[in-house]
């Protein structure tokens, strides 16, 4: 009985890696369907692809030329395994550590407001 490649389904998103395409092949070589988008897509396109898996995939470029790029809102928030790798580790860490820093001083604030 043979697999269904479509069953399961990666997304990756692209910050322009030279290795994305690599990367790519390596989960189909596994029997794991992938596709290949750029960072910049929507959340109802990532809603339609329905993916049980994404990627964010990255290169220097965007480190060199001081550029920040951010990956969609709704990456974090489908209830997904989301993977960073390159600049979409970094993109990861960035937005991910602002938000509980921002959580950390909204509780600050309130614990002085109570005092």
């Amino acid at each position: 009985m043979s697999k269904n490649i479509h069953d399961s389904r990666v997304l990756i998103l692209d910050f322009g890696s030279q290795y994305t395409q690599l990367i790519a092949r390596r989960i189909r070589e596994i029997g794991v369907y992938c596709e290949l988008w750029a960072w910049d897509v929507t959340e109802e396109q990532i809603r339609e692809f329905n993916p049980q898996g994404i990627i964010l995939s990255g290169g220097q470029s965007q480190r060199q030329k001081k550029i920040a790029l951010a990956r969609p809102e709704y990456v974090f928030n489908a209830g997904v395994p989301v993977l960073g790798i390159c600049y979409g580790m970094q993109t990861m860490a960035m937005q991910l550590v602002a938000k509980y820093i921002a959580q950390i001083r909204k509780s600050l604030v309130t614990r002085k407001l109570k005092k």
